[in-house]
């Protein structure tokens, strides 16, 4: 990989990202994930070549250094969390492309997305309390993160939020998408009996193996 080309466009081979530039300098072409509009590739022409500036835990990021010369630290960057790598033709494209891709696990990896993904895991016909999404999303302790995620849900017809209840079964009094029996009405449209705004857990509750 030598090009800027070639780098932009396995920028953009990753889920949800898109193409930008910070300003009037043209030179500065960036790859940003759309879930938070952050940039994980930066790139830009200097001393003759191409360079590229990623993020990287700081460990990953002195390992990188200390194994190729034209890995340096970030330029215009924080100088522990990101790398600038020179297109001089002495790194392997196997290897740059592993930094890109640890730069988008970084900056696109957020509790939300988590959240969101372990939603989608309830099955149809089933609910899950927020505590279990909590634990499904990797931290049990998360609970109140995942009541506020749900209400930002920016894809409810992928993300299928009226599948979660509290501890008791109960649903929410104002849901966040549709308003009051939204709710409700979503659940018994897949054969979940609501009986007082509250779902038996027993019968009805998710149980991941």
């Amino acid at each position: 990989m030598k090009t800027r080309e070639e780098a932009l466009k396995y920028g953009l081979s990753f889920p949800d990202t898109y193409q930008d530039a910070p300003s009037s300098d043209l030179n500065w072409q960036l790859i940003r994930y759309k879930g938070n509009g952050k940039a994980f590739l930066w790139t830009y022409e200097k001393g003759g070549f191409i360079n590229l500036n990623v993020k990287a835990d700081p460990f990953r990021a002195l390992y990188w250094r200390k194994t190729y010369e034209s890995v340096t630290p970030g330029y215009h960057q924080n100088k522990d969390h990101w790398n600038t790598i020179i297109l001089d033709g002495s790194i392997p494209d196997r290897d740059i492309k592993t930094m890109i891709a640890e730069s988008y696990e970084i900056i696109s990896y957020s509790p939300a997305k988590r959240i969101y993904e372990a939603v989608k895991m309830i099955p149809y016909g089933c609910v899950a309390t927020y505590g279990q999404v909590a634990e499904l999303a990797g931290d049990k302790n998360m609970a109140r993160a995942v009541g506020n995620a749900l209400h930002k849900n920016p894809d409810p017809e992928n993300i299928p939020c009226f599948r979660v209840v509290n501890s008791k079964g109960e649903l929410a009094g104002e849901f966040a998408f549709g308003g009051e029996g939204a709710q409700e009405k979503l659940l018994m449209a897949e054969g979940v009996e609501v009986i007082n705004g509250r779902v038996d857990l027993k019968k009805y509750g998710f149980r991941p193996r």
